[in-house]
């Protein structure tokens, strides 16, 4: 078992969590945007609350660690890695919880090509468990509005996990799926198993639109979350999320492996 203290060396030479790689500019302009109620920035969110960038500062130095000084407005965002490993274990909780009711579950992600196989693992582990990892809609067509227009994604599983793809022949170096923030994919998933007449999920996971999108509609959610995120924290601070997890969500894949078994062994799960 790797130990707390490995994993926390390992946040912080991974880049996952300390120093990370996002920075502060990117992390003040998704802090505007979700201000001003930009959807690319609430990811399904739809905030009680009157957030301005100032409180948003502040809620994600509070929850991530970054700097809680407005006048901070370059470099690279720093996440606390005592922050980092207690969300971790709440996210572990709540899998441990859902693996001892039997829960069904969706899992979806937004970062297919970093992490895919982290979300892929812990759908193997539910699945064992004897949790149900629902796939719906498999094939639907879902439009999503982007800064170069309407564009139109197949949602499709890997190994349970939901992302998009685009469709038609598979370009080089896109074969793992489409990065997205959209809460569209979730509300596809969630229609179709409503459609189908199934179980709707106990619980979702995974990040950006998916964990917003369902939380927003009353399901358990829990995610993963980066410092330019703030959808997931202000829904956190609202009990519309359960868990955010505050990490670097864009290393490379196979830093997330020691995450991974942490997260599988503290709930419980086969590995």
């Amino acid at each position: 078992m790797l130990s707390v203290r490995a994993l926390r060396a390992h946040l912080l030479a991974s880049g996952i969590a300390g120093v990370v790689a996002t920075s502060r500019e990117t992390s003040l302009r998704s802090y505007r945007l979700f201000a001003a109620r930009d959807p690319r920035a609430l990811m399904g969110i739809d905030p009680e609350d009157a957030w301005g960038v100032r409180d948003l500062i502040a809620l994600m130095a509070e929850k991530c660690g970054v700097s809680a000084d407005p006048r901070c407005s370059s470099g690279h965002d720093v996440i606390d890695p005592e922050r980092t490993l207690a969300a971790l274990d709440a996210f572990a909780g709540r899998l441990a919880v859902a693996a001892r009711g039997g829960a069904s579950v969706l899992i979806g992600t937004g970062h297919p090509h970093r992490l895919l196989g982290f979300y892929a693992a812990l759908a193997d582990g539910l699945s064992a468990s004897g949790c149900t990892v629902l796939t719906p809609a498999q094939g639907r067509c879902v439009d999503i509005t982007t800064r170069f227009g309407l564009r139109t994604y197949n949602l499709d599983y890997v190994r349970g996990v939901a992302l998009l793809r685009e469709p038609g022949p598979r370009r080089p170096g896109c074969a793992t799926g489409a990065h997205s923030h959209s809460p569209l994919p979730v509300r596809t998933a969630l229609a179709g198993v409503a459609e189908a007449g199934g179980a709707l999920p106990d619980l979702v996971v995974g990040d950006h639109g998916w964990v917003c999108g369902a939380g927003q509609l009353g399901f358990e959610a829990i995610g993963l979350a980066d410092t330019n995120d703030p959808a997931l924290f202000v829904g956190e601070a609202e009990g519309v999320v359960s868990v955010a997890v505050p990490l670097d969500d864009a290393v490379r894949a196979d830093y997330y492996l020691p995450l991974t078994r942490y997260v599988l062994n503290r709930a419980c799960l086969s590995q």
